[in-house]
């Protein structure tokens, strides 16, 4: 079945920039629908960004145009490309897999702090 790691979080200031990745070790990578969450403290977790297989992107409102979502499908791999972060990304960011057949997974999240 499948199953998600994230990595790529860490440590940046106000303004920089970091790429989340999230590995599928699944092998219907494809044909997942695949997306970001995010969680801060005391906050629901909300929708970053999600892309179908076919490519298909949406984001949240919040992005502005500053995340990015992207696909590799032969390294079975999901990017969030992030720039000009501000304090308030500041969460534990989750990758989000929808299967074909139905069930959702998740990863076990990557911490993003960004300082003022």
């Amino acid at each position: 079945q499948v199953q998600l790691v994230e990595s790529g979080g860490g440590l940046v200031q106000a303004g920089g920039s970091l790429r989340l990745s999230c590995v599928d070790s699944g092998s219907i990578f494809s044909k997942n629908a695949m997306g970001w969450y995010r969680q801060a403290p005391g906050k629901q977790r909300e929708l970053v960004a999600d892309i179908t297989s076919g490519g298909r992107t949406s984001y949240g409102d919040f992005v502005k145009g500053r995340f990015t979502i992207s696909r590799d499908n032969t390294k079975n791999t999901v990017y969030l490309q992030m720039n000009s972060l501000k304090p308030e990304d500041t969460a534990v960011y989750y990758c989000r897999a929808d299967a074909p057949w139905g069930p959702r997974f998740w990863g076990q999240g990557t911490q993003v702090t960004v300082s003022s």
